[in-house]
């Protein structure tokens, strides 16, 4: 649809079902069409009242069927036009005003101040801007034909007043025209930005999605999955002990009720979107200090935690960072288990820099085969460098075959 036909009814009459473009309302366009109704009906009359006492006999009664007929034509065909948008009413009943318009002109150019409203409605009803032109032009020409004709006869002396009023509508059209095509316009665009809206909004929420996805997957990872190998290897281990030593087994399965114990408390929490158990009421060393403990239970390996380089005084690290560090030092440990055949490993937390440069530090160093970084990427240690990056934090695996391995969690203080 172009502008100039959605911009019906030229000037001000709203279009059905699009919103944020015309200059009025529904309300405001019903109370225009009253005040149009009333301004016809004072201006027509008073245009009767002038025949009747300026023109007599068979001049006079030309001028009152004229004004009658243009009266029927408006309550029947005009008005109606005006409120339905029909183009072929308006076009009837522009015909029949054009018509009494030049038998007014011819008879009584003294009534041509029902230009006032004519050239108004003629806006009013056109569906585009070429055919208000038309209609003002023929309507012009109807009314200057006749004064024309009688300056030419030396009857009467020429009014420019209609051609002025004629100038005045044609540059009131367009400009009114010009308006209702950039409102369309702006309407236009504020549809699309409501698309684009509604477009970003549904890419945030998948986004959204996949990365809760994928928070989840690393929560998964970090926790009960760490957590069924360890009872999977207790298990084992409880097993092979079962016959020849009681009481190993027992400690085995003492270990494997505590893991159990730990992984169903952390899938509530991960339900519930809480932070780690081992945070819950305890400081990062302390949690570290538990890990520690229990990893060197599960599996027989000398294990300690080392905080000499904090000066005992407690790494300022909110919730968040404490998690990220946290995790850190589980992914370390559950791949010195699966992978390092260590007989030593230790934690050690350190605090570098000061200021805006400060970071805390979790080390896990075991003296077990090593490997090549550059040739061996686990998933574990890909997602928890995704989570340190996620608090402007970052990890770096030192390792060589034959010469143990160090993974360090390093995150900025805030």
């Amino acid at each position: 649809m172009s502008s100039a036909s959605a911009a019906r009814p030229a000037a001000l009459l709203p279009s059905e079902g699009e919103g944020g473009g015309l200059p009025l309302s529904e309300r405001s366009w019903r109370v225009t069409l009253v005040v149009h109704h009333v301004v016809f009906t004072v201006l027509v009359g008073v245009a009767a009242v002038d025949a009747a006492v300026e023109e007599s006999g068979s001049r006079q009664a030309l001028l009152l069927v004229a004004l009658g007929v243009l009266a029927v034509a408006y309550v029947g065909v005009g008005g109606p036009a005006l409120a339905s948008r029909d183009d072929r009413r308006a076009a009837v009943y522009l015909a029949v005003l054009v018509a009494v318009v030049a038998v007014l002109a011819w008879v009584l150019p003294e009534l041509l101040f029902l230009l006032f409203l004519a050239f108004p409605q003629v806006w009013f009803l056109v569906s585009g801007l070429d055919a208000g032109v038309r209609w003002t032009l023929a309507l012009g020409a109807a009314a200057v034909t006749g004064p024309m004709v009688h300056w030419a006869q030396g009857t009467e002396p020429f009014d420019l007043q209609t051609l002025v009023g004629l100038g005045f509508s044609l540059a009131m059209g367009a400009w009114v025209f010009s308006v209702l095509e950039h409102s369309e316009q702006r309407a236009e665009l504020i549809r699309e930005l409501e698309s684009t809206r509604s477009e970003l909004a549904d890419l945030h929420h998948q986004q959204g999605m996949v990365a809760e996805r994928e928070r989840l997957a690393r929560e998964v990872h970090d926790t009960l999955a760490q957590g069924y190998t360890s009872i999977v290897v207790l298990a084992q281990t409880a097993a092979a002990a079962l016959p020849g030593d009681p009481a190993a087994a027992g400690e085995r399965l003492a270990v494997i009720e505590e893991v159990a114990r730990e992984n169903l408390a952390e899938a509530r929490a991960m339900v519930a979107a809480f932070a780690p158990v081992a945070l819950d009421s305890a400081t990062l060393v302390e949690a570290l200090q538990r890990l520690a403990e229990r990893f060197g239970r599960e599996t027989g390996t000398a294990t300690r935690v080392d905080t000499a380089a904090l000066g005992g005084v407690g790494p300022a690290l909110s919730r968040t960072e404490e998690i990220v560090l946290l995790r850190g030092a589980q992914e370390a440990l559950a791949n010195v288990r699966r992978h390092a055949s260590a007989s030593a490993v230790v934690l050690r937390v350190t605090r570098t820099g000061s200021g805006g440069n400060a970071q805390v530090s979790v080390h896990v160093e075991d003296d077990g085969v090593g490997f090549d970084p550059a040739v061996s990427v686990g998933v574990g240690l890909a997602g928890l460098r995704d989570r340190a990056q996620e608090v402007g934090g970052d990890v770096d695996v030192r390792s060589a075959p034959g010469e143990g391995t160090r993974v360090t969690v390093r995150v900025p203080v805030r």
